[in-house]
């Protein structure tokens, strides 16, 4: 009988009584985060192909952003007993990249900063307007949870309108001086049917997969959803921002006036750039050397083409010339997917592996083009093709001399072939497939425009020298957003320094100043994150001579997804000393 006691209890004890080895913890830690993560961010959840929680959008309730809070201090405290020694290797960049991501959630979270969200582009509400593509619905019961979803958007809103009225009592809200720009985009998402609404897209064309006979009521369903949820949400929110939030903008743009700003944007800048010792007068310093550089390059074009003026009326020219500007909104989009090709032909001398999913050409969507920038990649949900968006609005801002290095960004060699590489990475926690440190992402984004030139894809002088304007355009980015968050240049002072320095056109020169104004410290990630590639790159060159080959670093910089810097710099340290061996 004792021995059967025995025995019962021991079967009784819990999992945890038993004890498990170091990685074992880690995969469990891992695994309960991801978990809890879904729970609390249902977007974030579709976001990585899990669609258990597909009929609700997030609670963010200052009561939900405190159990978040709570919860990612214990897993920093979990993950702080394992013996990071005894694991292997992967598992120490999974460790490390795991304590930054949750441990720059605790940091920042002391801040609250979800009394301000949105920025100059984009934000809560532009979320609601890409439900259709994000979450993709596929089957009759993807439909019943989308339309749940839609359903669910007033009380979303309301949150996130008394988030922003907290902001507003604290003294932390959007400058005045941007609210224009932003209060335009808010204005045009006024629909008077639901057939308006981008929302409406997945009722405008089943799939297959849907039967016929499910199709009316789902319709029908949608419908009221967006009739009686979506559009008075946004009407609500239209009339909040004109009426309430916009006469209480902050009169300042520095992120270092905002309450406790200071430590804020410091903290920011270690963030985007993913350094733990950066700091904002380092970054601008290290603007102004690249600026003067770079600006030294584009002289060298200016004599090149036998230009007769000064840099300023070269610019103008630049900006004015109907040779340099599509005509038609199709003019530019096949323009961009014909240069998508040709990098496409070159990929196989610069990257032993590319990845198996494809992506396509879209313009950005109408509803948030105007203050938005001139094109952007959009990964999408797990398991779809990419999408490199390109802005059609306003055709005389858009020039085509640009063209081939925004291309090269956003699309290949940039955020597609990095993206869809990481998403199809195997053996490595969930969290880390779509993990985005944005000066490691950025960076390749940058480091990719550089990279279009050894392929030979700027063709004339132009080219290059719109891919010289758009390095210096993230140079300038060190020397703004700096200067306008921590050192007192006025917005003016910075839309004046980009203009003078780039060919940006003066509407893109207002777009992305309020953008970094909204956004403080994310244009720092791009320029930092490409000099410490190049460097990297030179390192390899240096120590491996002859036996360099450009392919094996591309590979070597992209074998772990997303990283922070330093752990980049680790993962081409072991790149080479592995080569070294060979």
């Amino acid at each position: 009988m004792k021995r059967l006691l025995a025995i019962l209890a021991f079967a009784m004890l819990p999992s945890f009584a038993f004890a498990q080895t170091p990685s074992e913890t880690l995969s469990q830690l891992f695994q309960e985060e991801r978990q809890f993560l879904w729970r609390e961010d249902p977007l974030a959840a579709t976001g990585d192909g899990v669609h258990d929680f597909d009929d609700r959008l997030p609670s963010v309730t200052p009561e939900a952003y405190a159990r978040r809070l709570s919860a990612d201090r214990a897993f920093l405290d979990r993950l702080q007993r394992i013996d990071r020694a005894a694991l292997s290797h992967q598992e120490q960049v999974s460790y490390d990249l795991f304590a930054f991501m949750v441990g720059q959630r605790v940091q920042l979270a002391r801040y609250n900063d979800w009394r301000l969200p949105l920025n100059s582009d984009s934000g809560f509400y532009s979320d609601i307007l890409f439900l259709g593509s994000s979450h993709a619905p596929r089957t009759t019961h993807d439909y019943e949870t989308y339309i749940a979803r839609l359903n669910d958007v007033p009380r979303y809103f309301r949150e996130q309108i008394a988030n922003m009225r907290q902001g507003m009592r604290d003294g932390f809200t959007l400058p005045a001086e941007i609210a224009p720009g932003v209060g335009q985009v808010i204005d045009g998402l006024h629909y008077t049917r639901a057939e308006d609404a981008p929302v409406w897209s997945p009722f405008a064309d089943f799939p297959d997969t849907v039967p016929e006979q499910d199709r009316a009521r789902l319709t029908e369903a949608g419908r009221a959803a967006i009739t009686n949820a979506v559009i008075p949400a946004f009407d609500e929110f239209r009339t909040f921002f004109a009426n309430e939030y916009a006469p209480r903008a902050r009169r300042t743009i520095a992120a270092g006036s905002l309450p406790n700003g200071r430590a804020y944007y410091a903290d920011l800048v270690r963030y985007y750039t993913t350094l733990p010792d950066a700091t904002p007068r380092q970054v601008h310093e290290i603007g102004l050397r690249e600026v003067a550089r770079i600006r030294a390059e584009m002289e060298g074009i200016i004599r090149e083409v036998g230009f007769q003026g000064s840099f300023a009326d070269f610019l103008t020219y630049l900006r004015t010339d109907p040779q340099f500007y599509a005509q038609t909104p199709e003019e530019l989009l096949r323009r961009a997917a014909w240069i998508t090709r040709e990098i496409d032909g070159h990929l196989p001398e610069y990257f032993g592996r590319l990845p198996r999913t494809p992506y396509t050409v879209r313009p950005v969507p109408a509803a948030i083009a105007p203050n938005y920038t001139g094109g952007r990649y959009n990964p999408g949900p797990m398991g779809v093709a990419g999408e490199y968006w390109v802005n059609t609005y306003a055709l005389n801002t858009r020039p085509l001399y640009v063209l081939p290095a925004l291309t090269a960004h956003e699309a290949a060699p940039g955020h597609h072939i990095q993206g869809a590489l990481a998403r199809e990475l195997t053996d490595l926690p969930r969290f880390r497939l779509n993990f985005y440190p944005h000066a490691f992402g950025e960076g390749w984004g940058l480091y990719s425009e550089r990279l279009a030139g050894e392929m030979g894809i700027y063709h004339t002088p132009y080219e290059r020298f719109g891919q010289l304007t758009y390095e210096m355009w993230r140079a300038c980015r060190l020397v703004v957003d700096t200067g306008m968050h921590s050192m007192g240049w006025s917005r003016q002072r910075a839309l004046d320094y980009l203009a003078s320095n780039t060919a940006l056109s003066t509407h893109e020169v207002r777009t992305e100043i309020d953008r970094y104004i909204a956004w403080p410290g994310q244009a720092l990630a791009y320029k930092m994150g490409e000099l410490q590639i190049v460097a990297l790159r030179q390192r390899a060159r240096d120590r491996l001579g002859e036996r360099f080959d450009v392919r094996a670093f591309h590979d070597a910089v992209l074998a772990n997804g997303g990283v922070t810097l330093p752990v980049l710099e680790q993962q081409i340290d072991d790149y080479i000393a592995a080569a070294e061996r060979q």
